[in-house]
């Protein structure tokens, strides 16, 4: 019988691969497993990787690789990739002794892992791969994928708009609703000075379509005053000197301003002003559902009065991919020319757009909880020396929160304590972090990323996450 024994001489090597690896990859050794485990408390401050001698029954070290190439994320897997490299083979009556196979340097063993950075790193559930793995497909470029066309449908009639597309970003839909509205090269688009199509899309909307961004400066809650955007609406008569004005973008939530929400009221404002100029009006919707949650009010009234909305699937909502851009039929059908002309025109689609039909049934009542999360987050920030957040300002899953002057502890130096502890956050700046909830954060999570911020803040030696 093919049997594999690994031997450890250290109690924390010991543990510390059996709980990372023959729990979660018993399947991929053939065989009986046995291994002598001493036993130690848990969790334990620092695991020293102390692998002095491993000794199998086989005369091939490929167990051993198949370990090591299926280890948990850093820091473990540079280290003991490198480690590994150094490794000799000595075989000896059909054993293969691997030796020298230690990390002189400490780690800290983390099973658990908190990621705060972004709602975006959702991993798809277990419905959402079972949807994509028995989606009915077809040809979208040629426009029959029957599951792209039902997302489509849905959005559409979530939203109000006549029609829908799919595209592979929100990026790439925010540029296409641009181009659309921006037909003529040197148009001009107002949009907020910290919205999200102004500074993180790659300037496109003009290295690609020729459209001047006018941007006009955003509000603490994420608006633009009426008055500075109906100043920065050019005179037609100049347009022998200026860029001509044909569109407005909004932003909702913001996620700048901390995921704040634009209300109806303001909205309907700004789509009345657009009209008295003859402009368009367009929404970047990323993470519209988290507006409709907290303010009690269907998408499809957020974005009434807008000509287009682009709406994402892998934020807030959780899909793995992608984007539905809405409007009338006529904008949609000049969206999709566009849209091949970006290279955003894809074949079997549906495999996609089933995990975005997924989310929408199931991943949209669950926006309150993470908004719940979040302000329970905050709750604790604001109690940790050291850390000021503005609690009331967290409306949606977004936060940001600040390191006091005087404080020994930098952005950069808070965030390399937490990934220590399994908590991976962002910053703004030396001082400004921002963390985002979403559905895949639980609310044990939520109180041991307080304790690890307090702990890491005074000082104090972080518990584990097991």
């Amino acid at each position: 019988m093919d049997e594999s024994i690994l031997m450890f001489f250290s109690s924390e090597a010991c543990n510390l691969f059996f709980l990372c690896f023959l729990r979660r990859h018993k399947q991929n050794l053939r065989g009986r497993h046995k291994a002598r485990k001493a036993k130690i408390e848990f969790p334990p401050s620092q695991v020293a990787w102390l692998l002095d001698s491993l000794l199998f029954s086989s005369s091939s070290p490929s167990i051993l690789h198949s370990f090591i190439h299926r280890l948990p994320p850093p820091p473990y897997i540079k280290n003991l990739t490198a480690a590994y490299q150094t490794v000799k083979t000595e075989e000896s009556a059909g054993e293969a002794r691997i030796r020298g196979l230690s990390i002189i340097k400490p780690v800290k063993m983390v099973i658990r892992t908190v990621d705060l950075r972004s709602d975006t790193v959702t991993l798809p559930t277990k419905t959402m791969r079972a949807a994509m793995a028995g989606a009915e497909v077809d040809d979208d470029v040629l426009g029959f994928d029957p599951t792209a066309s039902c997302l489509e449908a849905e959005m559409a009639k979530i939203t109000g708009k006549e029609a829908a597309l799919f595209v592979p970003s929100g990026t790439m839909g925010n540029l296409i609703s641009v181009l659309v509205h921006c037909d003529v090269r040197g148009s001009e688009a107002i949009l907020g000075d910290k919205c999200h199509i102004h500074l993180y899309e790659n300037g496109g909307i003009a290295t690609i379509g020729g459209v001047h961004p006018r941007p006009v400066k955003n509000n603490e809650d994420g608006t633009m005053d009426i008055g500075l955007v109906e100043a920065a609406i050019r005179d037609p008569q100049g347009e022998q000197f200026y860029p001509t004005t044909r569109l407005i973008c909004l932003e909702n939530t913001h996620a700048n301003s901390g995921g704040k929400c634009l209300s109806v009221e303001y909205t309907d404002r700004v789509g009345e002003l657009a009209k008295k100029y003859g402009l368009k009006l367009h929404i970047d919707g990323a993470r519209i559902f988290n507006a409709e949650t907290a303010l009690g009010v269907p998408v499809g009234r957020l974005v009434r009065a807008a000509d287009s909305a682009s709406v994402c699937l892998s934020k807030g909502l959780g899909a793995p991919v992608g984007s539905v851009i809405v409007g009338s039929a006529r904008f949609i059908a000049k969206a999709r020319v566009l849209r091949k002309t970006l290279g955003g025109g894809m074949r079997q689609i549906g495999i996609l757009c089933a995990a975005g039909l997924i989310a929408l049934q199931e991943n949209v009542g669950k926006l309150e909880q993470d908004h719940r999360k979040a302000k329970a987050l905050a709750e604790g920030i604001a109690q940790i020396k050291g850390l000021k957040i503005d609690v009331a300002s967290v409306e949606t899953n977004i936060m940001y929160f600040d390191i006091e002057e005087g404080s020994n502890m930098t952005a950069l130096k808070l965030r390399k304590k937490l990934e220590e502890h399994g908590i991976l956050i962002m910053f703004e700046n030396s001082s400004r972090v921002r963390l985002v909830m979403h559905h895949q954060i639980s609310e044990g999570d939520v109180q041991y990323t307080i304790s690890c911020l307090k702990n890491a803040m005074a000082g104090l030696p972080e518990e584990n996450g097991i």
